[in-house]
């Protein structure tokens, strides 16, 4: 594209907070795109920051022609508030300090926010729509489950008529890549906090995908002999001996899940990777559609 037309893609993120494991994603991410020669732009924001803030940034990054794909890092954060009560009718209160969480973004308007155009994580109600619905294609298919599913066929995995579990069904991964499953012929049963006897009906699976986010949940117990188990859960773990102080841990048992199931896909090493060179194709794909290059 370079060569031919004197253009490249151009990636925007926009990161809120330190939240440690999306500072490692998009580090990752910018290193990959710097890698392939993909244009990248970071917009960083604290934690306390205006949502009006983070909106300015996203419409500028709409109406850049360099730009491409826009990210917005999820999950956005959350602000912890410490109130102090001093009322003396009020006893109980008193010299009391009560803490709580407020979600002082509104993720849904800022995804809403981002051009269908650029949606390259494939979060646009349009997208997600499209993707639930047979006949239709979206422009964009979110990242991670795009990695999971480019794994399955890369490696030749049977997925046509076969049961498949999900466990978690977040818009990020878990719904979308039960879709893209179905969207493959395979028989998915999602499995989430809500869900009783959920190892029963993970041993029963010929494909297992898990984004719980809890570590170590996915024992060897779980898993039907010659299952494929790809681990989406990453959490992090503190880790002194580690370069960052921490490192990162899926949902699987991995030693106990390499004794019976046929492949399973590390954390870190796995799923991450693939998560990063989907965001790279779609942010080519957005390219080649603005410039009609072939």
């Amino acid at each position: 594209m370079k060569e031919s037309i004197g253009k490249v893609p151009g990636l925007a993120v926009i990161l809120v907070g330190q939240r440690r494991d999306s500072l490692t994603y998009v580090r990752n991410k910018i290193k990959a795109c710097e890698e392939a020669g993909i244009k990248s732009v970071v917009a960083e924001f604290p934690d306390s920051c205006a949502e009006e803030d983070i909106m300015t940034s996203l419409s500028k990054f709409n109406e850049d022609p360099s730009v491409h794909g826009i990210l917005v890092q999820l999950p956005l954060p959350e602000l912890e508030y410490y109130l102090e009560f001093y009322k003396r009718t009020l006893y109980v209160l008193q010299m009391t300090c009560k803490s709580f969480l407020v979600q002082h973004l509104d993720e849904e308007k800022i995804l809403n926010l981002v051009s269908l155009e650029k949606d390259v994580d494939g979060f646009h109600p349009i997208n997600m729509g499209n993707l639930s619905m047979r006949g239709r294609e979206p422009l964009f298919v979110p990242c991670t489950p795009k990695g999971c599913l480019e794994l399955l066929l890369r490696y030749g995995v049977e997925i046509v008529g076969k049961k498949a579990v999900v466990i978690g069904r977040s818009n990020i991964v878990g719904l979308p890549i039960a879709l893209l499953l179905q969207r493959h012929h395979a028989t998915v049963t999602i499995v989430h906090a809500c869900t009783k006897n959920p190892e029963r009906i993970t041993c029963e699976a010929d494909i297992v995908v898990t984004a719980a986010g809890v570590p170590s949940l996915i024992r060897s117990s779980w898993l039907k002999p010659g299952a494929v188990v790809i681990d989406v859960g990453t959490c992090p773990v503190e880790d002194p001996s580690a370069e960052y102080g921490y490192r990162l841990v899926g949902d699987v048992c991995y030693e106990e899940a390499l004794s019976i199931a046929s492949a399973v896909t590390p954390v870190p090493g796995g799923v991450g990777p693939m998560t990063i060179a989907m965001l790279l194709c779609n942010t080519l794909d957005s390219a080649k559609r603005l410039y009609g290059f072939t």
